[in-house]
């Protein structure tokens, strides 16, 4: 397997539907990055869960996934699994996120995720950041709408654990879920892990990206 290695990143997007789909998806990254470049600009937009106690684990758990990073949180209160009825509402967010900063990075849903908000996003997420890299991260879930991915970040097995226990601690909300607990993350970032020669690692999907072979 071939890898490329990224220069530095000093800001990433976020776009997560929900509270805590984030976490899920692109926690461990989360960690990566915050540990290797200090002062990481983190600028993260969800569209749901205003001024509920799901914006407030937010706050608090994407705190603890980038520790020592500046970190704008934007939480709006679109109704949960209603977003494509405010279409306008939505596009006029991620547009908003884009003039906030210039991101080396953009995490956003993949396409083929079967929650209509997660893939509202997925695909608004380009039609924005037209010249950045854009990632789109899996979300676990009951649906059986996991992903082929095409791009993976190798974690160790410290930081795959730490996601997981982060994830339980700062989500209490979601504990009634049957699916969500440490030994679920786990075994999906084992399964990406053997899928890259890793102990364990989290998967994209990428749609487009331009190589530039020599360093030219």
């Amino acid at each position: 397997m071939i890898r490329l290695d990224t220069g530095a990143v000093r800001e990433i997007a976020l776009l997560g539907a929900h509270c805590d789909d984030l976490a899920i998806g692109l926690g461990g990254t989360l960690l990566t990055l915050s540990n290797a470049f200090a002062g990481l600009r983190v600028r993260a937009l969800v569209l749901c869960g205003a001024g509920t106690e799901r914006a407030r684990e937010e706050r608090a758990a994407l705190e603890a996934f980038c520790p020592g990073a500046d970190l704008d949180l934007r939480v709006l209160d679109l109704p949960d699994g209603r977003t494509p009825v405010h279409w306008e509402r939505v596009k006029d967010a991620v547009a908003a996120l884009r003039r906030r900063g210039n991101p080396e990075v953009v995490f956003a849903p993949q396409r083929e995720d079967a929650h209509q908000d997660h893939r509202l996003l997925a695909e608004l997420a380009p039609t924005e950041f037209r010249d950045h890299l854009v990632l789109g991260y899996e979300i676990l879930k009951w649906e059986t709408d996991t992903p082929r991915p095409t791009v993976f970040h190798p974690l160790t097995a410290a930081v795959a654990a730490q996601k997981a226990a982060l994830l339980v601690k700062h989500y209490p909300s979601q504990h009634d879920r049957d699916w969500f607990d440490e030994l679920s993350f786990l075994g999906l970032s084992r399964l990406r892990g053997v899928q890259c020669r890793a102990p364990h690692a989290e998967a994209f999907v990428l749609e487009k990206a331009a190589l530039t072979f020599g360093g030219a």
